[in-house]
């Protein structure tokens, strides 16, 4: 059958894609198998000892692992990473596709990452690449005197030190320059130059011993990482001078600054000395300015200061000379907050009550800052109250503790009775006062705690909002603190108390968790300082039935006899639980759980009106929970197998083919597989083509089954999607992506290449050397500048017609490479089993022109896979070959996995332009390989040179005649 597909490509006619039913053959499931490719910007990669590849990067760059895997059914891939350091995560995920692509990576991103695949079958196929980032920062110089020689003048007549340091990977190397000498150890006996030992290569010491006068210069240094990944050497000046002095500053402000808050503080630091001028910076206790913060050099401005800013401010100046000076001063925003009090009824009776003839204690608590300005006062009933030997007035040190007064009425009579008020403000006002009243009377007793009737034990429904009751007595009131009995449980809202002031504790959305008995228990602070007061309450959630499964999908055939299995897990309460089972709406049978905890129902053969969704409700006072299953009769779905031989072919220019192969998931779990609906569309466009493939018999369990998709316009991409049919209807589809790729080992097992599309067959260029190859064509060269080097036309005498040549014009220089490799091949199997038994023997053949009078060499070198040594040279010529294009053919023996690379070397001039073209790769020994393929001669044999001799002779004797 012939399905039309649209190229969706101006100017290009519509395409015909094939499909033709092939041979089934079974196929068992695979484990999977992985390796890591790269692409992207890659310095470096290579290949350690015990398969570790090294992939190294510049910062900044583009990283991209692509992780290829085989296996059936298709494995899962994730990616993830070993850090560095432990606190760096991989974006606190894994990646789970085939593409690892991290833009503008940075050095905290280096490390070892894991790419894992797996499909069920056996252990997950795991391989890693470690990724190395290069960078280099800018170098920084410090300047320090030997230690005992310091003096006014810091750098007179004294040894000085110049550290130069960069933070870089690989390690940085470092050179020094007076001037523009460069220095070394012994070009001068006043200069020292050597790497500390305990700093393992991180700097280099430039040592000037007794400072002459010629070592008042400017000093370089020059960091470099020997141009690894192209990084570029850095370099910084340093002016050393008679003048040259570490940093000196002055802070213009008091110490401490005691403000209030809302007021605007600003803060004023000055250089007082240091040469090179000093760089002033700010720090707050150690750490960032508030955010609100004016900075303007060394002046700092707080607007509108608050408690929370307060603290430690230090102007720090630096030179990069000697040690950084710094100078701080300490901000006090003055407050009061947190005023609370406390009766202490006598100590000296074993007795909770305030009783007439013995001693009471009121206790004022206040957190002032700052704490020497606290000042406290009472009154009593609104008079003020002053000490005396029956009214005992002390206060306690602030400095020792926060700030507490305490009121000792000694002898308590009855006038004593009233209301007393703790009055805390600060010396110099401007902050609100703070005022307790705290009640003594004849009612004034210690708190009890009860439960009110009814209100423990509290059972109550998952969800719902409750509210457990204490009851508090006494006067005055405590607060009253809520905790969970098992004091290690937390509470409701994640803390271990909570502060309730009317004793009781609201739960919003109870949950089963939350069962458990829970205490209340009176705090000392504003009520009474004595043995607090408890109570329990205990809390019963009930929910509904936990069961399981919640939802699965049951596919059947017709006439097939199953069983649905619900269960109960866990509920509250856990007896009097009845099941429910329905079909739809329709009720199929009822029961009760006694003994067992699950329920089963029958289908002894299953018919159309059997299909639907099947319920199992259990349930008890809190509700219900439900079983749901989906009996289906719907085809698993089909599962692409990715794995094919040489599934990508190529016989035609512009058109290609693909062997499409897949096997059925669970074929015998549903009725036989009638047909297949295959839909096939172009990427990016809308339309789809599609035909229904039938199927003879039925298919058993890993039966391979291949379609060819033959007219596929080149270099388009399609999306495939299948459907499996059967008398059920449509079964779950599938989708995969076919994509032109060059063939490797193509079904006419050779490989071809003009150059005439963008992508060149697949080509890459090394990007490890000097230069590129470049795609051209005759029409479009400018040989305005070198007219006597290069090809007028492509292999085939066209204009129009493209090829790879090196264009060796200015800024290249003698010497200078430009590579060009071939896709990956893999060899060819001899065996039905896809093993080599052999090494099978390739015809690798291309079109040269070199022509110019400064032409350099042509190359062609083997590389296979797994051999981490220099690539095999196979072919090699070198000079002037004349204005036209010549063959090379030369035999290829590879082992394993393997490309080729051409090497253009540019000769002493512009005038050595060297062009390639038609490029192929051929299973079997080259036919009459032209002569000039110099590598794959043999020497000649006695019976060769016999031959010649021979022939010659002949051709004298007849020119004689």
């Amino acid at each position: 059958m012939v399905i039309p597909i649209y190229s969706g490509t101006p100017g290009k006619e519509q395409a015909e894609a094939e499909m033709q039913f092939s041979l089934r053959v079974f196929l068992d499931s695979a484990p999977p198998t992985v390796r890591i490719i790269h692409s992207g910007h890659a310095c470096n990669i290579e290949e350690e000892r015990y398969t570790e590849r090294v992939y190294t990067i510049r910062e900044g760059e583009t990283l991209e692992l692509a992780c290829l895997v085989s296996g059936h059914p298709r494995p899962q891939i994730r990616w993830t990473k070993t850090a560095g350091s432990a606190s760096d995560r991989f974006q606190d995920s894994s990646v789970f596709n085939e593409t690892l692509r991290i833009t503008r990576i940075q050095r905290h991103q280096g490390g070892r990452y894991y790419c894992k695949a797996e499909n069920g079958l056996g252990s997950p196929a795991i391989k890693s690449i470690r990724v190395d980032v290069y960078y280099l920062d800018d170098p920084i110089v410090t300047v320090h005197q030997s230690i005992g020689e310091a003096k006014e003048q810091f750098y007179y007549e004294r040894t000085v030190f110049l550290r130069c340091m960069a933070n870089s990977n690989p390690p940085v190397r470092y050179s020094w320059r007076r001037g523009r000498e460069f220095l070394s150890q012994g070009s001068d006996k006043g200069v020292e130059i050597y790497e500390p030992f305990f700093t393992q290569g991180e700097t280099k010491i430039l040592k000037l011993k007794n400072l002459r006068p010629q070592d008042y210069a400017n000093y370089s240094c020059i960091a470099s990482v020997r141009s690894v990944c192209g990084i570029a050497d850095k370099n910084v000046l340093f002016k050393l001078s008679n003048r040259t002095a570490s940093p000196t500053i002055k802070l213009l402000v008091e110490d401490p600054i005691v403000v209030n808050p809302g007021q605007t503080v600003t803060l004023v630091c000055v250089t007082s000395g240091g040469d090179p001028t000093p760089t002033l910076t700010w720090v707050h206790n150690t750490d960032e300015l508030p955010k609100k913060s004016v900075l303007n050099g060394g002046t700092l401005t707080l607007p509108a200061i608050s408690t929370e800013e307060a603290g430690v401010y230090s102007c720090v100046a630096s030179n990069n000379v000697g040690n950084p000076a710094k100078k701080s001063t300490t901000i006090v925003v003055r407050g009061l907050k947190k005023g609370r009090f406390w009766i202490t009824p006598d100590p000296y009776h074993n007795d909770d009550n305030i009783q007439i003839g013995r001693e009471v204690k009121i206790s004022c608590q206040v957190e002032a800052t700052p704490p020497e300005e606290l000042l406290f006062s009472w009154l009593k009933n609104g008079r003020p109250l002053r000490s005396s030997e029956r009214m005992v007035i002390t206060h306690t040190d602030p400095d020792v503790q926060t700030g507490t007064t305490n009121l000792d009425i000694i002898d308590l009579k009855f006038t004593d009775f009233g209301t007393y008020t703790c009055v805390a403000v600060l010396k110099n006002g401007g902050i609100p006062e703070i005022s307790i009243d705290v009640n003594i009377s004849s009612t004034t007793v210690p708190p009890e705690l009860t439960v009110p009737r009814g209100k423990s034990p509290l059972v109550v429904q998952e969800g719902d909002t409750v509210e457990l009751q204490c009851l508090v007595s006494g006067k005055p009131k405590p607060i009253i603190l809520w905790s969970r009995a098992d004091k290690e449980v937390p509470m409701p809202d994640g803390g271990l108390q909570t502060e309730s002031y009317d004793g009781a504790l609201r739960i919003v959305n109870v949950s089963r968790e939350m069962t458990g008995t829970y205490r209340c228990a009176t705090s000392q602070y504003n009520g009474f300082n004595v043995k607090p007061r408890e109570a329990l309450v205990d809390l019963t959630v009930q929910y509904p039935p936990a069961v399981e499964p919640l939802f699965t999908e049951i596919r059947q055939g017709l006439g097939r006899a199953f069983t649905l299995n619900c269960r109960m897990l866990r509920a509250h309460p856990s007896k009097v639980l009845k099941y429910e089972w329905k079909l739809g709406t329709r009720l199929l049978t009822v029961g009760q759980l006694d003994q067992s905890d699950e329920t089963e129902y029958h289908v002894r053969a299953l018919n159309r009106e059997g299909y639907g969704e099947y319920t199992c409700e259990v349930t008890n006072e809190a509700g219900a929970g439900a079983c749901r299953f989906l009996v289906t009769g719907r085809a698993y779905a089909p599962e692409f197998y990715y794995d094919t031989y040489s599934a990508l072919w190529q016989n035609r220019p512009r058109v290609y083919g693909f062997k499409l192969q897949w096997t059925q998931q669970n074929p015998l779990s549903v009725d036989r597989i009638v047909a297949y609906r295959l839909g096939i569309k172009q990427t990016g466009q809308s339309r789809w083509w599609e035909q229904e493939i039938p199927m003879e018999g039925a298919i058993a369990k890993g039966e391979l089954i291949t379609h060819n998709l033959t007219e596929l316009i080149k270099p388009e991409a399609y999306l495939v999607r299948l459907t499996p049919i059967t008398r059920f209807g449509e079964g779950d589809s599938t989708d995969r992506i076919i994509r032109y790729s060059a063939p490797v080992n193509p079904h006419l097992r050779e490989f071809q290449c003009s150059f005439e599309d963008e992508a060149v067959c697949m080509f890459t260029q090394d990007k490890t050397e000097d230069f590129d190859w470049t795609r051209h064509s005759a029409a479009t060269r400018n040989t305005k500048y070198t007219p006597n080097t290069g090809p007028s036309s492509d292999r085939v005498g066209s204009k129009q017609g493209f090829y790879m040549y090196i264009e060796t014009s200015r800024p290249r220089l003698e010497g200078e490479k430009a590579r060009l490799l071939t896709p990956t091949f893999n060899v060819a199997p001899k065996s039905p089993y896809g093993t080599v038994t052999s090494s099978p023997t390739y015809c690798f053949g291309f079109y040269y022109h070199m022509y110019g009078k400064h032409i350099g060499a042509l190359k062609a070198y083997l590389r296979q896979k797994g051999q981490s040594g220099a690539d095999s040279s196979v072919w090699t010529l070198v000079g002037n070959q004349g204005d036209r294009w010549k063959q090379a053919k030369v035999n290829i023996h590879p082992t394993a996995s393997f490309q080729l690379v051409l090497e253009g070397i540019r000769g002493p001039g512009i005038e050595g332009d060297i062009a390639i073209d038609d490029v192929t790769i051929e299973e079997g020994e080259c036919k009459d390989p032209p002569p000039n393929n110099l590598r794959s001669l043999a020497p000649p044999t006695a019976h060769h040179i016999w031959q010649l001799l021979v022939t010659l002779t002949l051709m004298f004797v007849g020119h004689q005649r």
